[in-house]
C-alpha cells in the first residue's frame, strides 16, 4: 500500500476558493463584463494570435504588453508588472512582503484572497474590520500602522464584496503614517472615477493592482498588471514564475489594451445597469441595497427570508449570484453582477417573486 507524507499543517487553515461555479442560463455571480468581445477587437484578437510562434517559450516579463501599459499611465516600464490574473501578482506580493514573522494587514469583508495567501505562506494576519455600513474603521487602521509591525497592507477599491471605494485622501495619510507596502486592488476600477494613482509618484510603498479580467472582458484569458515603484516590481521579478503569462495571453492583452478606449461606452452602460438594479433592490421590501461603485450590488435580506433559499429559488429559474450569507459580517447577503438589462430584468422579476411568496 503506498504512503504519502503529510502536507504542510498550514494547509490546514485554508479553505478553498470556491466561486460556487454552476452552469445557468444567466451567470451573475463572478463579476464579469457580461459582454463578450465582438466584431473589430475579435479581429484584431485574430490576426495578433496568428503571428504567435506557439513552439517558443513566451516573453517572461511580457515586454511588449508592459511597455504599452507603461506608456499608457505616463510611467517607466519598470513601473509595470505583468501577471496571470491579479492572483498570481498577489500571491507574488504575500511572498516577497510576508513570511514568517512578518505581518499583513486585510480589512474584512473582502476578497478572501489575501487572507489565504497570507496564511498559505505563514503571513501573520492582522484584521481590521469594516464598519457597521461597509466603511473603513480609519481611527482603528492608523492604530494598528502606528504599532510599526505591519509590512503588508491590502486595500480594494472598490471593495469586492461590498461596492465602495476608499478615498485616496485616508490611502494618501497611510502612505505617510507607515513604510508598509500598500496595496490597492483596484480590479473593479474602471466602474468609478477614483483611482490611487496619483499618489503613486510620490510614495514608494504604493502599490496599484488592475486586471483585464472585469471591464475588458478577459476573464477567461487572465491577465492583471501591477503598477508600483521599481524598487517593488524589482523585487517581484525575483519570485515570479518565468513563463506564467503565456505568448497568447500576451497577445490577446495587446490587442485588448490597443482598444481599451472602445470600452468606455460599454462600462457606462453596465454603470446605468447597477445603479437602475441598486435602485430597483431599494424599493422592494424585506431587502437592503448597498451602495455600489463597482459592477455590482450586495443585497442583505430581512430576517423573515433566508439568504440560502433566496439562491436556491435564483438559480432554480436559471440566475446565478454570488451567496456571502456565511462571511462574517455579511450575515443574509447576497451579491449581483449587473450590466446586462435582459438578465438583471430576470433576476429582479425572481428576487420578486420569491420575496411575494408566488415563485412559479
Amino acid at each position: 500500500m503506498s504512503r504519502l507524507r503529510a502536507p504542510s499543517p498550514t494547509l490546514k487553515r485554508i479553505t478553498p476558493y470556491d466561486p460556487r461555479y454552476l452552469a445557468a442560463p444567466y451567470q451573475m455571480s463572478a463579476n464579469e463584463n457580461p459582454y463578450d468581445i465582438t466584431g473589430e477587437l475579435r479581429g484584431a484578437i485574430d490576426e495578433a494570435l496568428a503571428q504567435v510562434p506557439l513552439n517558443r517559450y513566451p516573453d517572461p516579463l511580457a515586454k511588449e504588453l508592459r511597455d504599452a501599459i507603461a506608456a499608457a499611465y505616463g510611467l517607466a516600464p519598470e513601473q509595470v508588472m505583468v501577471g496571470n490574473g491579479g492572483d498570481e501578482l498577489l500571491f507574488n506580493l504575500v511572498l516577497a512582503w510576508g513570511g514568517p514573522g512578518r505581518h499583513a494587514l486585510v480589512i474584512p469583508p473582502t476578497f478572501s484572497s489575501y487572507a489565504a495567501d497570507a496564511i498559505a505562506t505563514r503571513t501573520e494576519l492582522s484584521e481590521i474590520a469594516l464598519l457597521e455600513d461597509f466603511s473603513l474603521d480609519e481611527q482603528a487602521l492608523l492604530s494598528r500602522l502606528a504599532e510599526g509591525d505591519i509590512d503588508l497592507v491590502f486595500i480594494t477599491s472598490p471593495n469586492n464584496p461590498t461596492g465602495k471605494c476608499v478615498d485616496a485622501a485616508f490611502i494618501a495619510e497611510m502612505l505617510q503614517e507607515s513604510d508598509a507596502l500598500v496595496v490597492v486592488d483596484e480590479a473593479y476600477g474602471e466602474f468609478c472615477d477614483k483611482t490611487a494613482f496619483p499618489l503613486l509618484a510620490d510614495h514608494e510603498n504604493l502599490a496599484i493592482l488592475h486586471t483585464l479580467s472585469k471591464a475588458y472582458a478577459l476573464a477567461g484569458v487572465r491577465l492583471g498588471y501591477l503598477l508600483a515603484a521599481p524598487s517593488v516590481t524589482s523585487e517581484l521579478t525575483k519570485i515570479r514564475q518565468p513563463y506564467s503569462v503565456s505568448a497568447v495571453d500576451q497577445a490577446i492583452g495587446r490587442a485588448v489594451f490597443a482598444h481599451r478606449d472602445d470600452f468606455a461606452a460599454q462600462t457606462a452602460r453596465i454603470v446605468a445597469d447597477r445603479d437602475r438594479v441598486f435602485q430597483a433592490l431599494t424599493e422592494m421590501p424585506n431587502v437592503t441595497a448597498y451602495p455600489s461603485e463597482a459592477n455590482f450590488v450586495l443585497f442583505r435580506l430581512s430576517e423573515a427570508f433566508e439568504a440560502e433559499e433566496a439562491w436556491q429559488a435564483l438559480y432554480e429559474k436559471g440566475i446565478l449570484v454570488r451567496d456571502f450569507s456565511r462571511t462574517p459580517g455579511l450575515a443574509n447577503c447576497l451579491r449581483v453582477t449587473c450590466g446586462n438589462p435582459a438578465e438583471s430584468d430576470a433576476f429582479l422579476a425572481a428576487l420578486g417573486a420569491f420575496l411575494e411568496g408566488g415563485a412559479s
